[in-house]
């Protein structure tokens, strides 16, 4: 139990349903879902149409999404890939010869299509018991209404401000400046855009006005999209990835998502006695980081569009941890193994639900870096995602640039199983840090014995693009430790990613929602 007389949040107990994301409007909206009789998906898909509203630098109907759901009355889990591909007319080869060596990052280059609204109804299809209709009617309140920003939403929306180019500029700022805090954020059409999907489904949204407002504007902006390329938009059921770590099973959704690297980088750690360090000492974030690295790096060479990653297996084999063990010096840092392909982000929503009958939903959603190309559609305000900037320019990498490509993506859900059984849906956001903080997060429980609540709080540090990054929640000394083994050491101007977890214990639900963001969990 947690020391009550020092700062901090309890883990919070509920035992008919819970919702955990980064804000409470939404956290709120997905209980309300579960209360007037909806599911699990329901309320993920309600919860998350309102985070547009609530934190549109973030994530928005513009974007990606991936899902993992368990089922009610099953331990099996479902894969769904909500990732968007490039226009058919993206050609590395041309953006070569223009003497690019890298993806643009927020460009109309990278602009990729929006999968996650497809997703979105596919899975209320398949596994909802509301309409569309239903579950969209909070966002559609909120989108006309407004949500007032809350603080790390204003926080954000400074540093994301100056990406804001044209129409974006008009929809998401406030007379060219970012919001204060409290102040009220609308979006009206964005209201109207789902109140088309609420009649028509998908096809309102690829098809028809708001599909036209979409293409047009992009080509207009220079693009390559087409109406062919936005309809052929569909999302794809998939088999999860999984590995073990003491005793723990780590579910992953498989590329294009890089989820492996998380199991990948528990694999690495597994030749290491973690439980026996200091949880927040140097020596446990010196082998953490070490670790990241050699994984990061074999996620750079292998992960890619599911057409093209042939090596999964590979990266995923106990051999090629224990390989990779063996490269670390418990005393020594090394150089980055290779430099990180997937530009450095840090903006992404994650709603994790559980229902009375135990439908499990962890569902990631994001439109990339912050206000994603920072390019939006004239008439509805479609935010356009900068996923495209997930490629590499390497001619014959299997992640290269490429029409009709999904690009590697960062956002990745993830599930623990224990003896069988889903025991926890969570999520932990950041951008490139999110395998280094799924693997953290699951070692803070197995090898430290944290809660849910516990474990999310805890200081954490990464060994990334920008050197290692280690937030204040470590001490001086510690850092000074880490320098002296050769890590270049900063204190991160923004704390690394945010997390939500539901604990799932028979009758009763343990749900736990990160400090460093603006939400909760909430049960009844």
């Amino acid at each position: 139990m947690r020391d009550l007389h020092l700062p901090g949040r309890s883990a919070v107990y509920a035992c008919n349903g819970m919702a955990a994301t980064s804000h409470p409007i939404a956290a709120q909206v997905a209980v309300e879902v579960l209360k007037a009789g909806g599911n699990a998906a329901d309320a993920a898909i309600a919860g998350a149409m309102v985070l547009n509203i609530a934190e549109p630098q973030m994530t928005g109907i513009g974007g990606d999404c991936f899902v993992l759901l368990k089922p009610p009355g099953s331990e099996e889990i479902v894969a769904l890939n909500g990732s968007g591909r490039a226009p058919r007319g993206l050609n590395a080869a041309e953006l070569r010869a223009r003497g690019l060596t890298v993806m643009p990052i927020q460009a109309i280059e990278s602009v990729t299509l929006p999968g996650a609204i497809d997703a979105f109804c596919r899975l209320n299809a398949d596994y909802g018991l509301k309409s569309l209709e239903e579950i969209l009617a909070p966002a559609i309140h909120y989108a006309e209404e407004g949500i007032p920003v809350a603080p790390r939403v204003a926080f954000d929306w400074v540093d994301d401000l100056p990406c804001l180019k044209g129409a974006a500029r008009d929809f998401y700022s406030f007379g060219g400046k970012a919001p204060a805090v409290g102040q009220i954020f609308r979006a009206p059409g964005q209201a109207e855009v789902l109140r088309r999907i609420a009649r028509e489904g998908r096809a309102g949204f690829y098809q028809g006005e708001v599909a036209e407002d979409m293409i047009t504007s992009l080509q207009a902006l220079g693009g390559t999209h087409t109406l062919d390329d936005l309809a052929a938009t569909a999302c794809d059921y998939t088999t999860p990835v999984s590995g073990l770590y003491q005793g723990v099973e780590l579910v992953e959704h498989p590329p294009n998502g890089q989820g492996a690297t998380a199991i990948l980088l528990l694999n690495i750690l597994g030749h290491f006695d973690i439980k026996t360090m200091d949880p927040f000492g140097s020596q446990r974030a010196h082998i953490e980081a070490e670790a990241t690295k050699l994984a990061y790096d074999a996620r750079n060479r292998f992960i890619a569009d599911p057409d093209h990653t042939s090596r999964l297996a590979h990266m995923l084999h106990p051999e090629t941890a224990a390989k990779l063990a063996a490269l670390i010096d418990p005393k020594q840092a090394m150089p980055q193994a290779a430099p990180l392909s997937e530009a450095v982000h840090r903006d992404t929503i994650y709603i994790t639900v559980v229902d009375r009958d135990r439908m499990a939903v962890s569902l990631i959603y994001s439109i990339f870096w912050g206000f994603g190309a920072g390019l939006a559609s004239s008439k509805f305000g479609i935010n356009f995602q900068n996923r495209g900037a997930g490629f590499t320019l390497a001619e014959g990498h299997p992640n290269e640039a490429g029409g009709g490509k999904r690009p590697m993506h960062t956002i990745i859900p993830g599930m623990i199983r224990q003896n069988g059984r889903v025991t926890m849906p969570f999520g932990v956001m950041g951008g490139a840090y999110q395998p280094c903080g799924h693997a953290r997060f699951v070692s803070n429980l197995t090898d430290f014995g944290m809660d849910p609540q516990a474990a999310i709080d805890a200081p954490r540090c990464f060994s990334g693009a920008e050197g290692m990054e280690v937030e204040r929640g470590y001490s001086d000394q510690i850092r000074a430790e880490l320098a002296a083994m050769g890590h270049k050491v900063v204190i991160p101007h923004v704390p690394l990613g945010g997390g939500q977890a539901i604990g799932i214990d028979g009758d009763l639900l343990v749900g736990a929602s990160d400090p460093r963001k603006d939400g909760c969990a909430l049960g009844y």
